[in-house]
Formats: structure tokens, C-alpha cells, sequence
């Protein structure tokens, strides 16, 4: 271990602050009321060692490269080793310690079990059925946010005297900053038990770490999925994005990744929330809107103390059906019920519909006839002249076949209705998932089945199915 980095002993200080963004080796179990800052973003190279006895089959390493981390169980000790550009440093660390290398042949559950790696291909994978209602990320009133998500027992204090009955939670990421050892699928009922409300927030890379927008989007809206479904948040729930404050230089990148977050999200069945600063994120979120797929939720961070959900750099008539929350106040402590905790302030008016979110597909404005082959670039549909996405061959199915990937057709209707390419049956998206059924009506014509557009999105102007 570098002699620079300190040491923190939590037994002697049990309230200090388990924060990934130092170097810094902590020793013990992280407390249940750590006195961290409200709002913290970034990892760096850090250890976190807890006494635990670990069977054989459960000893050794599990790399996690999308939350930038190590899982290590040796003997007696637990190992969380966090990074940000010298994972081989923490790996050396590890190894010097007698640390097995290899993965455990049995692995306990993790905040990120079950998660689905980068999915372009497989975009419908639906997640495992989560215990909450998707009404529990929706709020009108006042919530906070904090770094770590307090004990079940300052919560309580909190719900009895405070006046705040949402609370923002960072489910992960590459750049979640604070341990979060209260953080459990159990600690999340028991607050949506009491009444409680929530904006799960997902901190994954930043404006200048975007390097390909679309792949790297879609990897943090899978990763925040199945952080989401451990924790309980099921289909049809906001999941936010939390992209801190950044220069004019990102403004090509940014938008680009936060679209391919809010289309991978959507389908998978989750509606998209994006955080950010009113002078950078929320401000190009708003000059470039129809240009991307835009978030169903803004998340603004603009500290003028009022209590309200307006940002002026948005329109009144964009994201106004109950699609905002602001962030009013910056961090400071407040003490409700004899317990102080560090918070941010926020307003929320959010109530998007609970139901499923539609998967988005790609329209295409051409149609493709004859025998299976690629798309034509003749014979436009709505006339527009524009092509969204890239050609993709389709093979025709009998109803026999199982339902075919998303990569097997274009999307049609805004009912979700398909066809194949002799017209003889079609199949229904049904918001679950994709389900093959027999299909009677106007969306299949001869040899080309044509459908029609999703009227709510800009991008869906005439189809094929």
C-alpha cells in the first residue's frame, strides 16, 4: 500500500465517512450513521477491509469494470477495492495480500448480481420481478438526497417530524462515491412501507470520460437495471442518470450518451430521469430537445432556494406534464427528530405513468419488398427522406417460429403490431416483452407489411413492419 494513502480505523470511528474518492484504506465495517457530505461524485483507488469469515467456495475475486471495483473474500477478511485509472494497483495490493486472484466458486449475492452486460442486440431482456410498485418513484412535494443512504433509524425520525417524503438514493455506478451499507432491497421496503417516495440516481462515468455515447450508455442503463432490481424497483419506474456539471467542450457527447441511456432503458421497460446542472446538462438537454431521445424526467440542479420545480433555461411546454424536480438547495445539515443528516434539497413533480414504458424501436421510412434481403432505399413511406437507424435484414417466419429478435424487424405501429414480409402474421410488443400472436389488420399488405407511426415520438414518422 502506498505510504500517502491514510488509514481509518471504524471501530474507533464508526461515524466517519466511507468515501471511494481518496486514497484511502478503511478498516472495519462501515457504520450505520456515517457523517459523509450530501453529495459526493468520483472513485479513485481505495480499499475497504471488514473481518468476515469466509467459506472456501465463496474466496476470491470478482472484478466489476463497470462500477470500477473489486469484491474480494479471503480467510477472514472482505476486500472492496475501488479504482479510477490504476486498477493494476489495487490488483498488486490484493495479490500482496494473500488475496486469491481467481473467482469464488460460489458467489453471494451483490448489489450487482444478475446484471445483463451491454445488450444492443438483446434490448428487450426484461428484468426479474422487483417488489415495489413503479408508483414508488413518482412524488409531487419536497424530498433530499444524500451520499449514503441513513440508518432505518434516522429515516424514521426523519418520516415523524421532517417535510420531506421522497429521498434520492445512489444505486451505483462507476463513480458512486460513498459505501452504502444500508442500502438493501429490505431497507428499501421498509421505507416505501412508511410511506416513503424515491429517486433512485445512477452515477456512472462523466461528461469527459464519454468516449463512445452509444455503447457506454447502454452499459450504465443495463448496469442501473439490475442495480434497480435488486433493490426492488421494477419495470415502469424512473431510473435517474446523475451527469455532474461539465464544459461547452461535451456538448456533442453528452446528449448522445444520455439518449442511448433513455432508449436502452426504455427497453428494458424503465423510464429515464436525467440529473445534471441547469447551466450545462438541463441547459443542453433543453436546446437540443427533438434532436435526441430525450429523458422522460429532468432533474435539475439549480440552487436558488426555491422551492419549486421551474428552471428558466426550460421551456414551459417541455417536460411539463409532471416531469421535473429541481434541486433548490445545496449541501448542509438539518436536524428532524433529534437526528442530523447532510442533505440536498429538492422539489419534485413527477408522476409519470406506472405502466411498463414502451419499448422504442427504430421506424424505418423505407419499405423493403420481394424475397428476404435488405431494406430498399426506393419507395419512401412519409416522404421525409430521413433513415433512422441502419439497414437490418429480415427473414420471413411462419407462425411456428419463435417470436424473432429485435433485430428481425422494424417497429410498426404504435400498438407495436408487426408483420413479416409476406403479410401472413405479426407480433405484439407487448411492454413485457415481445410475444408472438396472430395478427388481423391493416398493418400487412402483400409482399411488404406496412405499418404506421408512434405518434409520441418524433423519430417514428411512417413505418415499416
Amino acid at each position: 500500500m502506498p505510504d500517502s494513502w491514510k488509514v481509518v480505523d471504524l471501530a474507533k470511528n464508526p461515524d466517519a465517512c466511507v468515501r471511494f474518492d481518496q486514497h484511502t484504506v478503511y478498516l472495519g465495517h462501515p457504520g450505520t450513521d456515517q457523517d459523509c457530505p450530501s453529495h459526493l461524485v468520483g472513485r479513485t483507488e481505495s480499499l475497504l477491509i471488514e473481518p468476515t469469515a469466509n467459506p472456501v467456495d465463496r474466496r476470491g475475486t470478482v472484478a466489476d469494470p463497470v462500477e470500477r471495483e473489486y469484491r474480494a473474500k479471503a480467510d477472514k477478511v472482505s476486500v472492496t477495492a475501488t479504482y479510477d485509472t490504476n486498477p493494476a494497483l489495487v490488483r498488486t495490493i490484493l495479490s500482496g495480500a494473500g488475496v486469491p486472484a481467481s473467482a469464488p466458486r460460489v458467489q453471494d449475492s451483490a448489489p450487482n448480481a444478475g446484471r445483463v452486460q451491454d445488450s444492443a442486440a438483446s434490448p428487450l431482456l426484461s428484468a426479474t420481478t422487483a417488489a415495489l410498485p413503479a408508483t414508488a418513484t413518482n412524488y409531487t412535494g419536497k424530498g433530499f438526497d444524500t451520499c449514503a443512504a441513513p440508518s432505518s433509524a434516522a429515516m424514521s425520525a426523519w418520516q415523524s417530524s421532517s417535510p420531506y417524503s421522497a429521498v434520492g438514493i445512489y444505486t451505483g455506478g462507476s463513480q458512486r462515491a460513498c459505501a452504502q451499507p444500508n442500502l438493501t432491497a429490505s431497507w428499501v421496503q421498509q421505507q416505501a412501507d412508511a410511506g416513503r417516495r424515491f429517486v433512485p440516481v445512477y452515477v456512472g462515468p462523466q461528461a469527459a470520460a464519454v468516449t463512445s455515447p452509444a455503447s457506454q450508455g447502454i452499459s450504465a442503463a443495463n448496469d442501473a437495471v439490475s442495480n434497480a432490481v435488486t433493490l426492488g424497483f421494477g419495470a415502469g419506474s424512473t431510473l435517474y442518470y446523475d451527469m455532474e456539471a461539465y464544459s461547452s467542450s461535451y456538448s456533442a457527447n453528452v446528449p448522445a450518451f444520455e439518449s442511448a441511456w433513455t432508449e436502452q432503458l426504455h427497453a428494458r421497460g424503465y423510464h429515464s430521469g436525467i440529473y445534471s446542472s441547469s447551466s450545462s446538462g438541463i441547459n443542453d438537454l433543453a436546446d437540443n430537445f427533438g434532436s435526441y431521445t430525450m429523458p422522460d424526467v429532468i432533474f435539475s440542479a439549480l440552487r436558488n432556494g426555491a422551492a419549486d420545480a421551474d428552471d428558466p433555461v426550460v421551456p414551459s411546454t417541455r417536460w411539463s406534464n409532471h416531469q421535473r424536480i429541481h434541486q433548490y438547495s445545496g449541501g448542509h445539515g438539518e436536524t428532524w427528530g433529534g437526528t442530523t443528516i447532510n442533505i440536498d434539497q429538492d422539489c419534485l413533480d413527477v408522476q409519470i405513468a406506472t405502466d411498463t414504458a414502451t419499448p422504442h424501436g427504430r421506424v424505418w421510412d423505407r419499405v423493403r419488398k420481394g424475397t428476404p434481403g435488405n431494406w430498399s432505399v426506393s419507395s419512401e413511406v412519409d416522404g421525409n427522406g430521413a433513415i433512422f437507424g441502419t439497414y437490418r435484414p429480415v427473414r420471413p417466419m411462419a407462425l411456428s417460429t419463435p417470436a424473432p429478435t429485435p433485430d428481425e424487424f422494424a417497429c410498426g405501429n404504435s400498438a407495436g403490431d408487426f408483420g413479416n414480409s409476406a403479410g401472413e402474421w405479426g407480433v405484439r410488443n407487448s411492454r413485457t416483452g415481445v410475444s408472438r400472436t396472430p395478427h388481423s389488420g391493416p398493418s400487412h399488405s402483400g409482399l411488404t407489411g406496412i405499418g404506421y407511426s408512434f405518434t409520441s415520438r418524433p423519430d417514428c414518422a411512417g413505418g415499416v413492419g
